[in-house]
């Protein structure tokens, strides 16, 4: 008996991507980010328990630009996490399932996520600055 020939599921490039799906992705990939930053942080902690010199490292590396580049990311991927969070939070009370408040509340996270990350950043560098 030959096989049937059925219809193939459609694949992503089909697809247009939409602001509802970007920020899910993206916020999968935030919470991948803040694990990894979890032994980061770990690391930190690690180095205050040891010896003076492993700490200096720490900070030579975390004063170094990948080492800013990174806190950024974590600071950025931080923010994001928690506001999208706190919206999925929300739509669990049945608040904001329409179309038209489901992307005002994505473009809101976005932007107060970029408020926050840029304001963090800020006091961080300012704070670098008077030490």
């Amino acid at each position: 008996m030959a096989a049937q020939q059925r219809p193939l599921s459609p694949h992503l490039q089909v697809y247009q991507p939409q602001l509802t799906s970007v920020l899910s992705i993206v916020h999968r990939s935030t919470g991948v980010a803040l694990s990894l930053g979890a032994f980061i942080l770990a690391a930190w902690l690690v180095s205050i328990a040891g010896d003076g010199d492993t700490f200096v490292q720490f900070n030579k590396f975390a004063g170094s630009l990948p080492g800013k580049l990174a806190l950024f990311a974590f600071t950025a991927s931080l923010a994001y996490h928690l506001l999208n969070g706190i919206r999925h939070l929300l739509w669990d009370i049945g608040w904001g399932f329409k179309l038209s408040q489901a992307y005002a509340s994505g473009w809101i996270v976005l932007g107060l996520a970029l408020a926050i990350t840029c304001v963090v950043a800020y006091l961080g560098l300012q704070a670098g600055g008077a030490a």
